[in-house]
């Protein structure tokens, strides 16, 4: 069995090094890591380094590339990459997806699996999500900072795979996985988590703590978080009657000094994922004809920001 863990960043990093670290010397299962820059060179020269609640490591996969044309065919498919950077990276595997290959998207947002199907319509597509506060903080070490790391996976098409089996595969690897049959709630729920966060952590620059603990961040989450509800309500999304409060409870579970992605890339000046986040909702919104003003303001604040830099 042949599996591609694409983008080895925080979540990539994660997930991949566990893969690695369970099946390095089992012969039926051979493990790729698609890389790219300083990243790919340090795991190359001195494998991938994790620094997990579970434990510290070292891995080295089976192959470590920034090129897997000639891989051939996987037959799995962990793709862990940024929204910015998704269709640049799914045309880059074209030529290794087969009309057996599963291919399990944890990218953040509700739509990438759609947009994965469309540009490798070969594969078969599952969407997914994870928990899990993790970064890579220099090339070649990736270091969990919070959360649970559960995986949640499963198709929203009614695409006939073996779930069961892709689950073990994640737990003999030490993973805390879920095929699930309803993975679109699952997904919007983690978006609905995600999504106001990563934008309000942006627009006024302060971890997570810090924002729950200020009247005025506290407040833009709040509003923020009322307009991804109008959204998804707009789409049939349902979520039990206190998401609003089971929500803001994941947000405390994290280190206070913890920060987005998002937050993190904009720090950095970076592309961020703007447009999978707060520029999804401003898009749904005017399509469907809803008022999300904070999504507005932020949006182009930020939007600004990123031009600028």
């Amino acid at each position: 069995m042949k599996i591609a863990v694409v983008g080895i960043g925080g979540v990539g990093g994660y997930y991949g090094g566990f893969l690695a670290k369970r099946y390095f010397d089992d012969r039926d299962v051979e493990i790729v890591f698609v890389a790219r820059g300083d990243h790919l060179d340090e795991i190359k020269a001195r494998g991938l380094r994790l620094i997990s609640e579970k434990g510290e490591f070292t891995v080295t996969p089976d192959l470590a590339t920034d090129d897997p044309s000639g891989c051939g065919i996987f037959d799995l498919v962990i793709y862990c990459v940024k929204g910015y950077d998704l269709e640049e990276s799914a045309k880059m595997l074209v030529p290794n997806i087969g009309e057996n290959t599963i291919i399990v998207s944890l990218l953040n947002g509700v739509d990438n699996a759609e947009k994965l199907q469309s540009i490798l319509p070969a594969g078969k597509v599952l969407n997914g999500c994870v928990y899990i506060g993790v970064h890579r903080v220099q090339p070649g070490v990736v270091k969990q900072v919070g959360g649970s790391g559960k995986l949640f996976f499963g198709s929203e098409s009614g695409i006939q795979v073996d779930g069961e089996g892709i689950q073990n595969i994640f737990e003999l690897a030490n993973i805390d996985a879920e095929y699930r049959k309803d993975i679109r709630n699952i997904v919007w729920e983690k978006f609905l988590f995600i999504s106001p966060f990563a934008s309000a952590t942006s627009f006024l620059g302060k971890p997570l703590g810090e924002l729950m603990d200020s009247p005025e961040g506290k407040a833009l989450v709040e509003a923020l978080l009322e307009e991804v509800l109008l959204v998804a309500n707009s789409q049939e999304i349902r979520f039990q009657e206190n998401i609003r409060e089971v929500t803001l409870e994941k947000a405390r579970s994290f280190p206070p000094e913890a920060k987005t992605s998002m937050q993190m890339d904009f720090e950095k000046g970076k592309w961020a994922e703007l447009e999978t986040f707060t520029g999804y909702i401003v898009r749904e919104g005017r399509r469907h004809g809803l008022a999300v003003p904070n999504h507005e303001k932020v949006y182009i604040a930020l939007r600004k920001q990123l031009t600028t830099n």
